[in-house]
Formats: structure tokens, C-alpha cells, sequence
């Protein structure tokens, strides 16, 4: 038996993202249900949201992949690993994965799906970082999607001003030094119910008040183990991007962390709650206005139903 050649670390390599053009604002959704965009921005931050039209989660991720793929200067025959983390899929077979790496071009990778609802990404991150450095792959293409927007009933204002469609996606491969730190994760399922979809043709439903509770006393603990198995001090974090989920929850999250120098992802303002696909899309829309720099570091952490948590300090391709 032999063992394959383990890569020292793994890190990013390269981001990328997709936004639906069809914006949704607060006025709009006033004139449909019984609110105002006061009452919105009070109780989550939103001012707007993207929602796909046209496109399904397999399109969004498609191009969210081929944009990492791009800046990172790779191609097609350089991924040997596609990873989708999603919630929202139409149906469930085929997975979104091969479909994406098909359209992408990507021959015979290994492909899967994660369900980890809005901690996805971050438990697809930890896996291809792993297989990386395990050497199961020399680069894994890693994709949070979700089209949200076609779960979510348009009447009900507790789900309806906070879910909106996207997609992120990050390349990751080998590197002589980790640029991803050890992952920490877990669950709470006794409050599984707090956020579900009831049957095939259900719809989005929150608890909006115990989701807040939970995440607003029990995640800050995992960011700072996060930071603390990857030997790095919150003082020396860049940024901090959490999953979307609420401006409220993240501002809270963010004071109890204690990283005074980072800058804090608020991407929800006008991206709205886009689950797995949240961190890698507010990741790269920094980097791409200039909020955020290569090299620096950054926590990432995931949070949603299930209930699920993930976090791991990565340093910013």
C-alpha cells in the first residue's frame, strides 16, 4: 500500500462571484406585505436583496466557479475536486456539483454536494483543505450557491426581507505553508427546528427569536477557538467575515470577538441573506473594492439551520 504525497498546507488561491441583476428593495416589498423599510433595516440591516430571475443555482455557481478559476489563472484540467455547498437545489439528483464541473469543463473530477445549510461553505472549505493536504486532490474548486428565492413565501414578512439568491466560490489548493486553519465545528441539534423546510412543497420557515438567541451567546466562543488552534490572536485578523445572516447578529458577534483591526463583512446591507453562499460572496466583493488585502488574514465563520456552525482563520489570496 502506499501513501500519496501530502501537501505541507493548503490555502485559497483565488475567489470569485455571481450576483442576479434584479434588485429587490425594501419600498418594493412594502408594496406586497405589511412593512416598511424602517421596520426592515431596525430588525436585520437590509436596505436591498438580489433574486434570481432566470438563473438556478447550477447557473450561479457555474459562473461564480469560472470567475475563481480565472483569477486564479487556472483551468478547467488543473481541478481534480468540485465541491457545492448549497441548500436550495430544485431537486435532489443530480447534485449540482458534476453539472457545474461538466459545464465548466472540468474532466471526471471527483464531485459532490454539501447540505450544511449556511455553514456550507465553511465545511466544504475544511474538506477540500483536507484532501489537499491529504492528497486527494491537487485543486479543489469550492462553490456556496443558493437561490433562496424560490423557497421562500413572498407574503411572509419574517423570511421574505431577508433571503436573497448568489453565489461565491473559492479555488483551493497546495501551499508550502497553511492558508487554512484548523476547522471548528459542530452542531445543536435539539433546536433543528428552528429553522426548516416542512415537505416538498413547503416553504422557508425561522424561528426568528431562538436562530437570534443562539447565535448571538454561543458562536463567539467557536471564532475564538477558531483563532486559537490556528495560533493567531484576533488582534492580527484583516477581516472578519461571518455568514450574513442578520446585521445585528454580526455586529454582536464581531464585539464580543474583539478584533479591533479587522475590517467586519456587512455584505448583507445590500446582498441581503444568501446562506452557503454569504462568506465567499462578501469575502470577494472586499477584495474586490479594496477593502481587504492579499496575505492579510481572516475568520470565516458559517452559521444557520440544522443548527450548524463553522469556522477556521484563512489568509486572503
Amino acid at each position: 500500500m502506499r501513501i500519496p504525497d501530502i501537501a505541507p498546507g493548503a490555502k485559497v488561491l483565488a475567489l470569485g462571484h455571481y450576483q442576479p441583476a434584479h434588485v429587490v428593495t425594501n419600498d418594493d416589498l412594502a408594496k406586497t406585505m405589511e412593512t416598511n423599510d424602517e421596520w426592515i433595516q431596525s430588525r436585520v440591516g437590509i436596505k436591498e436583496r438580489r433574486v434570481a430571475k432566470e438563473e438556478s443555482v447550477e447557473d450561479m455557481a457555474t459562473i461564480a466557479g469560472g470567475k475563481a478559476l480565472a483569477a486564479g489563472g487556472l483551468s478547467p484540467e488543473d481541478i481534480d475536486l468540485v465541491i457545492v455547498a448549497t441548500c436550495t437545489l430544485e431537486t435532489q439528483i443530480p447534485n449540482a456539483s458534476a453539472i457545474v464541473a461538466n459545464r465548466l469543463g472540468i474532466k471526471s473530477p471527483g464531485a459532490f454536494d454539501v447540505n450544511a445549510a449556511c455553514a456550507g461553505f465553511c465545511y466544504a472549505l475544511a474538506t477540500a483543505s483536507a484532501a489537499v493536504r491529504g492528497g486527494a486532490a491537487r485543486n479543489v474548486l469550492v462553490i456556496g450557491s443558493e437561490k433562496l428565492s424560490q423557497w421562500v413565501d413572498w407574503t411572509d414578512r419574517s423570511t421574505a426581507v431577508i433571503f436573497a439568491d448568489g453565489a461565491g466560490a473559492a479555488v483551493v489548493g497546495p501551499a508550502e505553508t497553511p492558508g487554512i486553519g484548523p476547522v471548528v465545528w459542530g452542531s445543536s441539534g435539539d433546536k433543528f427546528d428552528a429553522i426548516e423546510i416542512k415537505g416538498r412543497a413547503g416553504f422557508l420557515h425561522q424561528e426568528g427569536q431562538t436562530v437570534f438567541r443562539w447565535a448571538t451567546t454561543a458562536l463567539h466562543p467557536v471564532a475564538l477557538e477558531a483563532c486559537a488552534r490556528a495560533g493567531v490572536d484576533p488582534s492580527e485578523l484583516s477581516a472578519f467575515v461571518p455568514h450574513q445572516a442578520n446585521l445585528r447578529i454580526v455586529e454582536a458577534i464581531a464585539r464580543k470577538l474583539g478584533a479591533e483591526k479587522a475590517v467586519v463583512a456587512r455584505d448583507i446591507v445590500h446582498a441581503g441573506n444568501t446562506s452557503a453562499a454569504s462568506i465567499p460572496l462578501a469575502l470577494s466583493r472586499m477584495l474586490e473594492r479594496g477593502e481587504v488585502r492579499s496575505g492579510g488574514l481572516a475568520l470565516v465563520l458559517g452559521f444557520g439551520a440544522g443548527l450548524t456552525y463553522a469556522g477556521q482563520v484563512i489568509e486572503i489570496p
